[in-house]
């Protein structure tokens, strides 16, 4: 189920971040306490429907509670084609899981990722950046969380 807020999310277990992209999506997933996040590999897209099927055993394989996406915006709040396809994208997962989606806007968290990674080759940073851009993306959640 696709949650509109934060108030019926689970406040104690592991939960995972996906970074959806047209050809990567970046993964990672927080420890039960919440307090330590770890990136995961990235997953590679060849249709939607495998990437939910990926996505639904990394959810067996490490009892995840809560699935958050980020979400892209314009800085203006307005969705664009990416924004649309990211709730497609949802929407298929939804179909398949009981578990809790929530949306996080994700501007900016590419930047972060970047600085995270800091000065690598190209190709690592190819390798990381989706995976570290879903890092922070589920910690900008876990700070969300631990205000209400």
């Amino acid at each position: 189920m696709i949650l509109s807020d934060y108030k019926d999310f689970p406040r104690m277990g592991r939960i995972i971040s996906l970074d959806w992209g047209l050809r990567r999506c970046g993964v990672a997933i927080s420890d039960e306490s919440r307090e330590f996040t770890f990136t995961r590999p990235q997953l590679y897209i060849k249709s939607q429907d495998e990437l939910v099927q990926s996505v639904l055993g990394l959810v067996s394989e490490e009892k995840i509670v809560g699935i958050v996406i980020g979400l892209p915006l314009f800085s203006d709040g307005s969705e664009s084609d990416t924004t649309k396809r990211v709730r497609e994208f949802a929407n298929s997962l939804s179909k398949n899981t009981d578990l809790p989606i929530i949306f996080v806007e994700e501007n900016l968290t590419s930047a972060a990722a970047q600085e995270e990674i800091g000065r690598k080759s190209l190709s690592k940073i190819k390798q990381e950046l989706d995976s570290v851009s879903a890092k922070v993306i589920l910690e900008n959640a876990i700070a969300v969380l631990k205000r209400i």
